[in-house]
């Protein structure tokens, strides 16, 4: 099986059954959809309410199993806590978050992720650089998510393995897994998305990094493709899917590993699969 972690959905007519269609139609058989964005990324658009995003969001998702609803949500606004108070009585999967003009640290935030960690849901972040046409790439370095943390219970994932900067990505993800060691206490848990991001050219290298570093990290990769349900390209997808199954054959990555890239890390990030993994502590000097 093989889920999209990551497809965002536009504002326009729902169109649940066609988006299925060209959905299965790239071998994916479900996925993370992500809500209409909140005003910050609205400009010159109608402003939608965060109850009117999220009828919206559930018309597409609408029963089905592997449709996992996410509600993207601005913790800047005033009543955030309140977004995710009725984003979670929607019954929401999770919650994604993009740090636009604030540093994912910011304090007002961290009430957000706790409230969101408090409810037992994950948090999907854009991470790398954005294509917002604003200075923001500052605040979505890798190393500035550090600060979860102090965010007791969260799962997170950092979107589009931060890049350009996969590197300190992957090193951020090897200072979670290293507080495991040095922390008895601690609750939080690193997911990296692998949606593009990276340009082709860039991909064999990222991904090699990824499952090469010696990390314990098979359990915490997932695949995404970055795509909407509007009008779901299913030959972007299915490309990606064909250029990282090449790349995985040449790692020899096993089957099953193959496995959690593709749904079971996901499954487990939403919440929908009980599986427990041990996490292997870091060495020093690794």
């Amino acid at each position: 099986m093989i889920l999209d972690g990551h497809i965002h959905i536009e504002p326009g007519k729902v169109k649940r059954e066609e988006f299925l269609t060209r959905l299965h139609s790239a071998g994916v058989s479900g996925g993370t959809l992500i809500s209409i964005s909140p005003d910050r990324f609205r400009q010159g658009e109608r402003n939608l309410s965060a109850r009117e995003r999220l009828d919206n969001l559930f018309e597409w998702t609408g029963s089905e199993e592997n449709l996992f609803p996410f509600f993207w949500i601005d913790p800047m606004e005033e009543d955030a806590l309140d977004q995710v108070k009725l984003a979670n009585s929607y019954g929401v999967k999770g919650f994604k978050v993009i740090c636009s003009g604030f540093y994912p640290g910011d304090e007002k935030a961290m009430k957000v992720y706790r409230a969101i960690a408090g409810s037992g849901k994950p948090i999907l972040f854009h991470s790398g650089i954005l294509w917002d046409g604003m200075a923001s790439a500052r605040f979505n370095r890798p190393g500035e998510f550090e600060a979860l943390l102090e965010v007791e219970g969260l799962k997170f994932t950092l979107a589009h393995v931060s890049w350009p900067w996969f590197d300190e990505c992957i090193a951020v993800y090897g200072k979670f897994l290293s507080a495991y060691d040095l922390r008895r206490d601690l609750s939080v848990e690193m997911f990296v998305d692998v949606t593009p991001g990276t340009p082709q050219i860039y991909r064999e290298e990222v991904l090699t990094k990824l499952f090469t570093v010696g990390y314990d990290i098979e359990n915490n990769i997932i695949f995404g493709a970055d795509s909407n349900a509007n009008d779901y390209n299913r030959k972007w997808t299915s490309e990606w899917i064909r250029r990282d199954n090449w790349i995985y054959e040449k790692l020899e990555l096993s089957r099953e590993t193959v496995d959690k890239i593709y749904s079971d890390n996901l499954k487990r990030f939403v919440g929908v699969s009980d599986k427990i993994v041990s996490k292997t502590p870091m060495k020093s000097g690794e």
